[in-house]
């Protein structure tokens, strides 16, 4: 399917993630949340394709595999956006509840299995750290998103380089104006994310 078949109300895209993608989706009578997601719905106009939201505030990717049935292969979706990883690394840090690479991958690949005949979109995790406790995630992280890579290579996925660009502008701009925290982007954060998704899926 090309990226011209996707952009056709008949077709289904549906983002997974944790809570940068929910930003308060379920409290949305629309589902869409206030975030990249809603951003993304606004840009492609009224001939878009169905838009879901899957995403839950605080998943990892064992969370996404547990509901991922129900969430997002019922849909029967043309093209799988997937945003996972950040919550594997930080709940290492602020709950003492690490997840090993290893098994950031196993779960990872419960998602994609089930999606070989899906398009896919695999985003990279991402943060910009504010403090240097943030700066010292880069232990855990790098080699999750190392994982993100290979699978986006293994699968055919589209990869989007959400790291490298909020990495790169956040050097610009300051990483508080992308993400208040480091980890949960702005409206400002969410924007670049947006433009960042639909510059290199349906480029």
């Amino acid at each position: 399917m090309t990226t011209d078949n996707l952009l056709d109300p008949r077709r289904t895209i549906v983002f997974a993630g944790d809570s940068v993608t929910d930003c308060g989706r379920r409290d949305d009578p629309a589902g869409l949340g206030d975030g990249y997601v809603k951003n993304l719905y606004d840009d492609l106009g009224p001939s878009r394709p169905m838009i879901l939201n899957a995403g839950i505030s605080g998943n990892r990717a064992v969370d996404l595999v547990a509901r991922w049935e129900t969430d997002v292969l019922a849909h029967s979706p043309d093209l799988v956006s997937v945003l996972i990883g950040i919550n594997d690394t930080w709940r290492r840090y602020d709950k003492d509840d690490p997840t090993s690479a290893e098994q950031f991958e196993a779960a990872y690949r419960k998602l994609l299995d089930p999606l070989r005949q899906v398009q896919l979109a695999l985003v990279e995790p991402f943060f910009v750290p504010v403090d240097d406790d943030q700066r010292g995630w880069h232990e855990d992280f790098d080699p999750k998103l190392e994982v993100v890579h290979r699978l986006a290579g293994e699968y055919g996925a589209v990869l989007v380089p959400a790291f490298a660009e909020f990495t790169a502008r956040a050097a610009e701009v300051g990483p508080e104006t992308l993400a208040y925290d480091g980890v949960h982007p702005t409206a400002a954060g969410h924007r670049l994310l947006a433009d960042l998704w639909q510059r290199t899926v349906f480029s």
